[in-house]
């Protein structure tokens, strides 16, 4: 058993470490795209802020951890999540690889929901805590798109009056700030799914009875999270910020405002959200209300596509996983 939680953390580990460059382009890409920062800067700040924002709060690890399916319950608990993070991690590196913003999210909700499908069947499922999850990856990009498009449209009306260059200026220095705070938000919830799976395996394997998280799976989480993140991840942030739509730093302030308000609120609501759907959303929803018909939606629907297959996909890797390794 001792050797299953070593590899279950260690795998955790990874998958946050990738986690981490595939969800750059959540906390830098507009900044980039708009030259408020050079790379390296924006990446150095969001690594830093993403290790502080995943040692903040534990109410989304506590719903990965016991909302999908009970560990204490189920059999071979450990090895389920040797299986998610594994078939989580195969979906992350595919998806980097080719330049597709899918959501790290969705592959370790999926996969862990397949896993534990694949060791316990359906009725191991808890249909209540996992579709409220699912609705809070659903209706948040949808919040997102709307918040985004009505900031957006607030904002065109203020500065009506301003020349460009001078809106360009002030709303450039605004996007560090906007920046800086998105990279916050994302280590609040992004970190802590994989906190939730450590413990859920900590919990399987007996090594403790409640959702409480430990301090030292806080820091090594934060850790690789953050070390992800400062590695960069180029390909994703060429797509989020630039095929979408040109982003201006307007566009870029009003994204980073929405997606990182919209993702404290899931945070405060101890809901999991996709940092990468939320993000997206909010720079089409700012894109649609400056000039809808340069939103380019073939991107985009691309990118929904890959939106709507990870949950599946994963989960049916982690099924093929988890039978492999029950059987070594």
């Amino acid at each position: 058993m001792t050797v299953l939680i070593v590899l279950v953390v260690t795998f955790a580990l990874v998958f946050d470490f990738t986690n981490g460059f595939h969800d750059t382009a959540n906390a830098i890409a507009t900044t980039v795209s708009t030259r408020a920062l050079s790379p390296r800067k924006a990446v150095v700040m969001a690594g830093i802020l993403n290790f502080v924002g995943a040692l903040t709060f534990v109410g989304v690890a506590k719903t990965i951890g016991g909302k999908i399916a009970d560990p204490s319950k189920i059999p071979h608990g450990t090895v389920i999540v040797l299986a998610t993070l594994v078939a989580a991690i195969i979906w992350n590196v595919l998806t980097w690889y080719f330049g597709i913003p899918s959501s790290s999210s969705h592959a370790l909700i999926g996969s862990l929901t397949g896993a534990v499908i694949g060791v316990a069947g359906f009725s191991g499922i808890n249909y209540g805590g996992f579709i409220s999850i699912i609705e809070a990856l659903v209706l948040s990009p949808i919040a997102a798109f709307v918040v985004g498009y009505i900031l957006m449209t607030i904002l065109k009306l203020l500065f009506a009056g301003t020349s460009p260059h001078k809106a360009n200026r002030v709303f450039r220095s605004l996007q560090i700030l906007t920046a800086a705070y998105q990279a916050f938000m994302h280590g609040t919830n992004d970190s802590q799914k994989t906190m939730g799976v450590i413990t859920f395996a900590l919990i399987a394997g007996g090594y403790q009875s409640t959702m409480d998280i430990p301090l030292w799976v806080k820091i090594v989480c934060a850790a690789a999270m953050g070390l992800g993140t400062a590695s960069g991840g180029w390909r994703i942030i060429k797509t989020v910020g630039s095929k979408i739509i040109k982003l201006e730093p307007i566009n870029g302030f009003a994204s980073d405002l929405t997606s990182a308000t919209v993702i404290l609120t899931a945070t405060l609501l101890k809901l999991p959200v996709s940092t990468t759907h939320v993000i997206s959303s909010a720079i089409m929803g700012t894109g649609a209300s400056k000039r809808f018909h340069q939103v380019n939606w073939g991107v985009a629907g691309r990118i929904v596509m890959a939106w709507v297959i990870t949950i599946p996909i994963s989960g049916l890797l982690a099924v093929l996983i988890v039978n492999v390794l029950i059987r070594l």
